[in-house]
């Protein structure tokens, strides 16, 4: 099993943990990821980190499409990567959600699946600069000739020569995505994973590996959950401090009737809670949203509780099928766990 180390985005104050990621470096942690929503980047603090460290993947989990054009992307972990000493970036990508792309962003929601596919496709052919890079997509033309445009659009190649080999993973989680990941993507962040899931999902991969044809198949995709860790005799109050962040995402990181995370749990069988959650959430009853967050639910995409609990509860984790655990802990002796675990 891989290990990540979690950064994500920043509050209110930027603040980087670089002796955290010193030390998971140190433990063997294989990869460290952060993320953007509408505040931090998630491609600055990586640049800082590639300086500070020596071996440690750089991964963005997630860099949101709308933020960049697929050029733009390429051009920003292709520079990381050559700071950083090449082979350490990976390109985590998602959509995030409509309030977000058309609220922050100011761009259309459009059909999010074919914006992925001409996504990938354009960061692939500026990465491996074979030709001038052209595309004609159903969502993303280059050159682009809509609206406004003179007509004069060129098409170009990269002056810096690109790591043709900077991985692209895919943050995804509905059906149609999931599938599109494994045909397209070099690996896999899953939203809401929980080694049952697998379950579900494995027929979803194949059948992506399948339309991607030579051979592709399991073996071929790093697929990256992510668990909070909690070293703590007292089970029931590290589960409550998971529940905040639950509610805020499944009742209010999303439109009432477009949440894909609450369609998560949804999906792994808390149908009632989450309409629940969602309904006091948007109806500025948190604390009650919060406390309608199952204990159960917590505790299946969490590893907390004493250290022999954590052992037990990690080996499902191990078994699953995946390739690597992204980790969520403040604790160091928790990031020592996993590193034992891991081993």
């Amino acid at each position: 099993m891989k290990l990540g180390l979690n950064l994500g985005y920043s509050g209110a104050r930027l603040h980087l943990p670089v002796e955290t990621v010193r030390h998971a470096e140190r433990l063997g942690y294989d990869s460290v990821w952060t993320a953007e929503a509408y505040g931090s980047d998630a491609i600055t603090p990586l640049a800082y980190l590639a300086a500070v460290t020596r071996r440690i993947r750089l991964g963005t989990g997630i860099m949101q499409l709308a933020a960049r054009t697929p050029a733009a992307a390429a051009m920003a972990v292709a520079t990381l990567d050559a700071l950083a000493g090449g082979d350490r970036v990976i390109a985590g990508l998602g959509v995030s959600g409509p309030q977000i792309v058309e609220g922050w962003y100011g761009q259309p929601w459009g059909r999010p699946y074919w914006r992925l596919r001409d996504y990938v496709a354009i960061m692939r052919k500026v990465l491996e600069r074979k030709e001038p890079v052209r595309h004609d997509g159903p969502e993303i033309s280059l050159p682009y000739t809509g609206p406004g445009a003179l007509g004069v659009g060129k098409p170009l190649t990269s002056i810096l020569h690109m790591n043709p080999r900077i991985p692209i993973w895919l943050g995804t989680g509905t059906e149609a995505n999931v599938k599109l990941t494994a045909e397209v993507a070099d690996g896999w962040l899953p939203l809401g994973f929980v080694p049952s899931t697998m379950n579900i999902v494995r027929p979803w991969l194949e059948e992506g590996f399948a339309r991607a044809g030579h051979g592709k198949s399991l073996k071929d995709l790093e697929i990256q959950a992510r668990a909070p860790v909690v070293i703590t005799d007292d089970v029931r109050g590290a589960l409550a401090q998971l529940k905040p962040h639950i509610a805020l995402y499944v009742g209010g990181m999303g439109h009432r009737d477009k949440n894909f995370h609450k369609d998560m749990m949804i999906r792994r069988g808390y149908g009632d809670a989450a309409a629940r959650i969602q309904e006091l959430y948007l109806a500025g009853r948190k604390d009650e949203a919060i406390a309608a967050v199952p204990d159960e639910f917590c505790d299946e995409g969490a590893l907390v509780g004493p250290v022999g609990r954590i052992r037990e509860r990690y080996r499902p984790w191990a078994d699953c099928g995946i390739t690597g655990l992204t980790i969520v802990a403040d604790q160091p002796e928790a990031l020592e766990l996993m590193a034992d675990l891991a081993r």
